[in-house]
């Protein structure tokens, strides 16, 4: 067990002939207490300011432990995130595909639908030009016709005039 201060003063040593000065021992061990004192003091206020170290210590390795949990956390949560984005972005892609196939097609299928279109209209503009051509040989032939030539030897007589008059009057 250590010396604390008192023991040092209450300390008594025996009287031999030829011993120390009795008056330098006691000042000599006044001054070993006082600095003794001095020692235990300092040594008291190191052990709280060890143990207030050791309380910040904990606290501070606490939060450490904390931010490492929050880190690997976050880390998760951004792991997650980018996953779900990269799903996301793949669903759309698909879904782009999809319609730009569905788009291609529906354009397909117009296409043929207007070509269809257009050689029908080739077919009936070919119909309408040989019947049109027939319209015109059949007219150029009434026209070349001798039939023609008999109008002109025909004569009219007065009454069929007056008819045609009252006629186109009427009209």
């Amino acid at each position: 067990m250590p010396l604390t201060p008192i023991d040092i003063h209450n300390k008594e040593f025996g009287k031999v002939f030829r011993g120390y000065d009795e008056d330098d021992v006691n000042e000599f061990l006044d001054q070993v207490i006082k600095d003794y004192e001095l020692i235990l003091r300092e040594k008291k206020e190191l052990e709280e300011k060890l143990n207030e170290t050791y309380d910040r210590l904990g606290h501070f390795t606490t939060i450490e432990g904390t931010l490492n949990k929050s880190i690997i956390v976050a880390q998760e949560a951004a792991e997650e995130l980018k996953r779900n984005a990269q799903k996301e972005a793949k669903l759309i892609i698909k879904e782009a595909e999809k319609n730009a196939d569905r788009i291609v097609n529906e354009s397909l299928v117009k296409a043929r639908k207007i070509a269809m279109d257009i050689e029908d209209l080739k077919k009936q503009s070919k119909v309408f030009r040989t019947r049109f051509k027939m319209l015109v040989g059949a007219q150029l032939d009434l026209l070349d016709n001798d039939d023609w030539d008999h109008l002109l030897d025909y004569e009219v007589d007065a009454t069929e005039i007056e008819l045609n008059e009252r006629v186109e009057e009427e009209i």
